[in-house]
């Protein structure tokens, strides 16, 4: 795959799992009521940190898997069904359950922090988005591809960062039944990406087991 090509994959996969269309739903519904200043502090912080928990995971994840002795082709088939049950709720238009259930958005109307969580952590940078970062790592053959993948994510955040900034405005444009269309049509797209992943890690399994001796 050229570097091209291999930038436009990184960046379509990273930016439909992190979704921030869908995230950007969850913020208005969490900021409700703050001024327009702290909305964008709360914005620019938890961005912030999803982005250097993605690159975290983008520059240990080959060390991660190697230390819990796990191929990538198992976390192939994990991955892809987390994000399959993901996709499957971004296509009903709900909030997945792989990210933060109806309790925990109540509770966080309480707290101070939810810029931590629940709107870094995992709305932006969830066990799906991190097992991506993870096996996009592992797939890339030369610290150029690597490079590119950084480079994917830091595109990625920066929209993410927009569009909470302007999520009010864009609220106001687009409505929520336009924001949830999106929010389906993402969730199509990564189902995709979900089966393509399953399906190369079976395939991945079943040459390896097909490779030992018997």
């Amino acid at each position: 795959m050229d570097y091209v090509g291999y930038f436009i994959y990184s960046f379509i996969t990273l930016f439909v799992i992190v979704s921030p269309i869908t995230g950007a739903i969850t913020f208005i519904t969490l900021t409700n009521g703050l001024s327009l200043s702290e909305k964008n502090v709360i914005a620019k912080k938890s961005v912030t940190l999803a982005f250097f928990i993605s690159l975290f995971f983008i520059f240990t994840g080959t060390i991660i898997l190697d230390v819990l002795g796990i191929s990538l082709d198992s976390v192939k088939v994990a991955g892809g069904l987390l994000l399959l049950m993901v996709a499957f709720d971004m296509m009903h238009a709900k909030i997945s359950r792989q990210s933060i259930t109806d309790k925990e958005i109540d509770a966080s109307y309480e707290r101070d922090d939810i810029w931590i969580f629940p709107i870094a952590m995992p709305i932006l940078a969830g066990p799906a988005t991190i097992t991506t970062a993870i096996i996009l790592t592992e797939t890339a053959e030369v610290v150029q591809q690597k490079m590119l993948i950084v480079l994917a994510a830091v595109i990625t955040y920066s929209v993410a960062m927009i569009t909470f900034l302007f999520s009010r405005r864009i609220h106001k444009k687009m409505g929520y039944n336009g924001m949830l269309v999106l929010t389906r049509l993402f969730g199509l797209f990564l189902g995709a990406i979900s089966v393509d992943m399953i399906a190369s890690g079976i395939w991945g399994l079943y040459m390896s087991m097909a490779s030992l001796p018997v």
